[in-house]
């Protein structure tokens, strides 16, 4: 069994690691779609909107609601992406352990 120096020890390591991994999301960014890519939401992985890009053929009052539904469906898209994303970051720094 590891003295409890070495735990503490692997403890601020990790803590370390995931400080570094933090500010690295900040940087990760994910790209979501939707409409056919008429709407484009680039987001970090940290769940921070960065870019909305929206095909200027999309644009009629008329419809409106529409427009408005592919924003909210592109940023649904891309935080998912972030969420996956950031697992992927957290299963390398934890060797796979599940954290909450």
């Amino acid at each position: 069994m590891k003295n409890i120096g070495q735990l503490m020890k692997q403890a601020q390591e990790m803590q370390a690691k995931m400080a570094t991994m933090q500010e690295e999301l900040a940087n990760l960014t994910v790209e979501g779609h939707s409409g056919g890519s008429m709407i484009t939401v680039t987001m970090n992985c940290k769940g921070e909107m960065r870019k909305i890009k929206i095909d200027p053929n999309l644009v009629n009052l008329e419809e409106i609601d529409i427009l408005e539904d592919l924003i909210m469906a592109a940023c649904n898209d891309a935080k998912a992406k972030a969420e996956a994303r950031v697992s992927e970051e957290m299963a390398k720094i934890t060797g796979g352990l599940k954290l909450p």
